[in-house]
């Protein structure tokens, strides 16, 4: 095998992992019905379902980084897939909604395993700086595909097969990437690492899921809350430790100095805002699809399909936007253009084939090229040493990101609706309760209603949803219209990246 072929197959094996990770963050979104029909989770717990892959990921990320460089990025990355497909497995056959989360918790620390050593492993296979910026594209195309590939994906196998067939079908993938990765990819690690500090693990992974948890409460209960108010500062108290106890130790788990390049902590800052807004708004559209407009999980798939081709064709045409106008004009142009396409989402609450359509599209091809166009400059701003915490902190914002997206927008969109909804007069208490709850808890209960007020029913809760799930685009899109900014403002033009290619 040429060294050409190798390099080319391994990138293969690599962009199959990110896949794999990102497909299983929105595949479930097409499962939450049936799902909801067999376990009946909580409205708490169907977002636990949901998002505590993302979060125990985003907290572990920096630690399986720091891992990967000690034991090398390679063996860490095959570790990672066993344990990917075995617990995937056992993810399928879950009995109850909180042995689910349980068992997506464990995905969350095997797909931590996975995605820092992708982007490190692609620094060191391809150290040409063009052949890395196409390669990073290849790589963020098929990252931003497989999140709306996920919903179509799911679709397809909720026709022919039960909700836990959208885990099973990680093992045939795992299987393809091990085989293709074994032989290609060549061992990548810190030649001479520091040791690890434990209580930086505790302090990194504690810190977000607190914060995470204090949002979720106090956007779910009340300003008032006392639980989240706790939760909230406990998890800002313990992230601002962790900070500090980097700043003071010889071998930090996390690098603090590279945030004082406008470069890395603008791409970073910019990464986070495309995939909170992207992968939160298409979690819920493809909810909206189903239970608003009746359409089946392989219809509401093929809605979200406009999306996911531009958000392939967007990566792929980051390269030469970078190489004529720089990775500013590829982010902030890509964010700008999501936001537009969110905001045409938020105001014609999915009427118009054309129109939704178009949205679909931007939003997709947006996004495509800010991902894309931030994982490039993540790599280009860290020096090649640090490598490998680059790409840590890359995947850290991408995950915390998708997690966010998913928590802050379904809690805005919880409350509007709860706030919104109108109960129809003449229905048992059982019923007005999930009424007011969900438009989940509201589909489930009006199958045991008479059908004029099950119509009734369905009707108020639909009608709340769809207004809600406006309101959550709109918040997306002045968050990534601020993100698009703030890209533009901070991030170095061409001609500064330019000098700092040749100085290095």
């Amino acid at each position: 095998m040429s060294r050409d072929s190798r390099k080319w197959l391994a990138l293969s094996a690599l962009s199959l992992a990110v896949l794999l990770v990102a497909v299983d963050n929105t595949v479930l979104a097409l499962a939450i019905p049936s799902l909801s029909e067999d376990l009946d989770p909580t409205a708490t717990q169907l977002l636990w379902i949901g998002d505590i892959y993302s979060f125990v990921l985003a907290g572990l990320l920096i630690t399986m980084g720091n891992i990967g460089d000690r034991i090398g990025r390679k063996r860490l990355l095959m570790i990672g897939l066993v344990a990917f497909a075995t617990v995937s497995v056992m993810a399928a056959f879950a009995r109850t909604a909180g042995e689910l989360i349980a068992l997506r918790a464990l995905l969350g620390v095997a797909g931590a395993t996975l995605m820092p050593s992708t982007l490190s492993l692609i620094r060191s296979t391809f150290p040409d700086s063009r052949e890395r910026t196409f390669a990073v594209s290849v790589w963020g195309a098929v990252a931003a595909f497989g999140s709306g590939f996920g919903p179509l994906l799911g679709g397809v196998l909720l026709e022919q097969f039960w909700w836990g067939s959208v885990f099973l079908i990680n093992v045939p993938i795992v299987l393809v990437i091990i085989a293709l990765g074994a032989p290609t990819l060549r061992e990548s690690k810190d030649p001479a690492p520091g040791s690890i500090d434990v209580a930086s693990i505790g302090l990194s992974l504690s810190g977000i899921l607190l914060v995470i948890a204090g949002i979720k409460e106090l956007a779910a209960v009340g300003a008032l809350d006392r639980n989240g108010w706790v939760f909230l500062l406990a998890g800002v108290g313990l992230s601002y430790w962790f900070v500090r106890r980097q700043l003071r130790l010889a071998s930090p788990l996390l690098d603090m100095r590279l945030f004082a390049n406008p470069a890395f902590s603008g791409a970073v800052a910019s990464d986070l805002i495309s995939v909170f807004s992207l992968v939160g708004v298409y979690f819920f559209l493809a909810q909206q699809f189903q239970f608003v407009n009746g359409d089946s999980p392989l219809q509401a798939g093929f809605w979200l399909l406009p999306g996911e081709l531009g958000a392939l064709v967007g990566s792929l045409l980051v390269t030469k936007i970078v190489f004529r106008s720089g990775r500013r004009t590829a982010i902030g142009a890509g964010i700008g253009m999501g936001a537009v396409g969110m905001l045409i989402l938020s105001l014609n609450q999915l009427s118009g084939t054309v129109l939704l359509v178009t949205a679909i599209v931007l939003v997709g091809l947006g996004f495509g090229m800010s991902l894309t166009g931030t994982s490039d400059a993540i790599l280009a701003a860290a020096p090649p040493e640090r490598a490998g915490a680059a790409s840590a902190v890359s995947e850290t914002a991408y995950e915390l990101g998708s997690a966010l997206g998913i928590a802050i927008l379904g809690t805005i969109a919880g409350l509007y609706y709860r706030h919104d909804v109108v109960i129809p007069a003449g229905l048992p208490a059982e019923a007005q309760k999930a009424t007011a709850d969900s438009l989940a808890a509201a589909t489930q209960s009006a199958q045991d209603l008479p059908t004029a007020l099950a119509d009734a029913m369905l009707s108020a809760a639909q009608a709340a949803y769809a207004n809600a799930f406006s309101v959550a685009c709109l918040v997306a899109a002045v968050i990534a219209a601020a993100g698009a900014v703030v890209a533009f403002r901070v991030l170095p033009g061409k001609a500064q990246e330019d000098a700092a290619t040749a100085a290095g």
